[in-house]
């Protein structure tokens, strides 16, 4: 079975927290590990925060977060329709950053791929940014039963 959930939100960054705790409502049941936990929730707020500050240039917008769990494996995929990335594979080079200005680090995508199993960035310029990521949890195969 596959157990599936979307979300919505404002690109503001109160609302980077929100994100986090809303994935990881939604794998808790799992039981997750704590650093399984850890991993999915920094992924998840650097994403975000990437659409707030690159996607929307603190402008604002909608995220959408899209989340499926399937057979103990998630994926999650965040998405901006924000001013998008001209060059992903070098946006994803360690510590670059197109805003230096502002004291980023450039780690974001790095943490990403680091705290997740598979990592994917799709972008178009003018058109927005998808991430998608998974990662297998411990918990092993998972079926979905009605309480």
């Amino acid at each position: 079975m596959i157990n599936e959930m979307s979300i919505i939100f404002d690109a503001i960054s109160t609302n980077e927290g929100f994100a986090r705790v809303a994935v990881a409502a939604f794998v808790t049941h799992l039981n997750p590990t704590v650093e399984e936990m850890a991993d999915i929730k920094t992924a998840v707020s650097e994403a975000v925060t990437n659409c707030i500050i690159h996607g929307y240039e603190n402008r604002g917008g909608k995220i959408y977060i899209h989340c499926t769990i399937e057979n103990g494996v998630l994926y999650i995929e965040i998405k901006d329709k924000g001013v998008g990335i001209e060059d992903v594979e070098k946006a994803m080079e360690p510590l670059y950053t197109s805003k230096p200005e502002l004291e980023r680090s450039g780690m974001g995508f790095s943490f990403m791929e680091a705290f997740m199993d598979e990592l994917e960035v799709e972008s178009t310029p003018s058109k927005g940014t998808t991430v998608k990521m998974q990662k297998k949890l411990q918990c092993g195969d998972w079926i979905l039963t009605e309480d």
